[in-house]
């Protein structure tokens, strides 16, 4: 049996005086809510830009990276919560991603690495929901109002309001309806897509397909780990322990039941939308598909009620990944500035609730405004973010507290997808960061285009 982790650190006594478990990560869910949960963190709007990281890939490289990563993950994930629940057996149930690793890694640095890697994954994130859900605005304005004069950044505007509202409620378990919600959007736009995609390689209207790399080995090099740092931000979580922490205890064999919901969606989807894309557009896929199907000129290339409904899906899931994005730093927050003395929704814990949620979602509203950089954004998250934290850190949590020996199956597989995967990272960073320097030069601050 693994020797338990230093008790000492993070007793279970601490979260009865901690508001951000108390008000934010309240434990009361079931596991198909942790279904919904991870579903909603993971298959997002973001699986429509697939074919634009096939892009950059090929046809057998795309396949052998995205199967590659969902086997990864599936198992970086099942391990974590594995770990997850070995604590909680010894007496520290761990409700944060950040004590995970101090305690297990019995480090305090620790503590600080990962705090930061997840602010910058939820901002990430929270910017892109802002920004894809002022695109979708956008889209739906300029098919009705082709003369109208409203510009991205006012639609971001739109956005930002709403979800300065919707920020508002409370605690994570208060999204499970919600996020049942975002399960059955992503269904239904990525059927809608997928089926106008089909529909229009088999039309005599189909475009052109080509699918050639980038002509330079070097430019072939960076396009590539550029996709995969995409690839990784799309399957990436970075919040299950926080998911894991909304069960009702025990936990132990809920989690895995919530993933295999998630990895079941995740299947449909994903490949779908990839194969499809990709089929259909090829080396010409952007950074949303979506727009390849309502090209600037000339007209739409699938029936505009299909693609009505499919930006008014993509849209409304947003919402819902806004918020779950959005938990750890109400999280940190709450357990900052609320009196566990006093109700959730006590004078003394909504103002500060209310001014600082109200702070954070403006600050992404304005970044998302200023800086479109959509599909760059993407990538500079998994890369810097996710990789880390979905790909190394949980083989690591678990071979510190399992304690494999070093010629076990077990260890060697761990060890072997840490290695990899930081390498990947390191690359998928410079090349990511690379890209978002020669895109600076295609863009204006506030700017009405994505740049992709």
């Amino acid at each position: 049996m693994a020797d338990p982790p230093r008790s000492d650190l993070f007793p279970s006594s601490r979260l009865e005086s901690d508001a951000g478990a108390l008000f934010v990560l309240q434990s009361k869910g079931e596991w198909w809510h942790a279904g919904f949960h991870l579903t909603t963190a993971i298959v997002g709007p973001t699986i429509l830009t697939l074919p634009y990281a096939f892009r950059g890939l090929g046809w057998w490289l795309g396949f052998v990276c995205l199967t590659t990563m969902g086997l990864v993950t599936f198992y970086a994930y099942y391990l974590m919560s594995k770990v997850l629940d070995h604590c909680e057996k010894s007496g520290r149930r761990h409700i944060r991603f950040r004590e995970l690793a101090a305690d297990v890694l019995g480090s305090g640095w620790m503590f600080y690495v990962v705090i930061f890697i997840q602010t910058a994954i939820n901002t990430g994130i929270g910017i892109g929901a802002i920004l894809l859900a002022g695109q979708c605005l956008d889209i739906m304005y300029s098919s009705l109002f082709p003369q109208g004069t409203l510009k991205l950044y006012e639609f971001i505007a739109m956005v930002t309001a709403v979800m300065i509202v919707l920020s508002q409620l409370p605690s994570f378990h208060s999204l499970r309806h919600i996020n049942c919600a975002s399960l059955i959007l992503s269904l239904g736009y990525t059927f809608l897509v997928v089926g106008a995609c089909i529909n229009l390689g088999l039309s005599k209207h189909a475009p052109k397909r080509e699918y050639s790399l980038e002509p330079s080995d070097s430019g072939r090099v960076f396009s590539a780990f550029t996709s995969i740092s995409i690839i990784a931000a799309i399957f990436g979580n970075g919040i299950l322990p926080e998911i894991q922490a909304t069960l009702a205890p025990p936990a132990t064999g809920k989690m895995l039941k919530g993933l295999i919901m998630c990895y079941s969606v995740i299947f449909f989807t994903f490949y779908s939308a990839a194969i499809s894309g990709y089929w259909v557009f090829g080396s010409n896929s952007s950074s949303n598909i979506l727009k390849n199907l309502m090209p600037d000129e000339g007209p739409t290339l699938a029936p505009i009620v299909v693609i009505g409904l499919a930006v008014i899906f993509v849209l409304l899931q947003l919402f819902a990944i806004g918020l779950v994005y959005s938990q750890v730093a109400y999280e940190i927050m709450e357990k900052n500035s609320a009196d566990t003395t006093k109700g959730m929704f006590s004078r003394r814990n909504l103002v500060p609730r209310l001014i600082l949620r109200t702070l954070y979602m403006a600050f992404c509203g304005f970044m998302a405004a200023m800086l479109p950089f959509f599909g760059d954004i993407n990538a500079v998250v998994g890369a810097f973010g996710f990789i880390p934290l979905d790909f190394v850190l949980p083989m690591l949590l678990y071979n510190m507290t399992y304690k494999p020996t070093k010629r076990s199956f077990t260890y060697w597989i761990n060890m072997t997808i840490m290695v990899v995967f930081t390498c990947a990272g390191l690359m998928g960073a410079f090349s990511s960061v690379r890209k978002l320097v020669l895109d600076a030069n295609k863009f204006k601050l506030f700017s009405s285009e994505v740049v992709d």
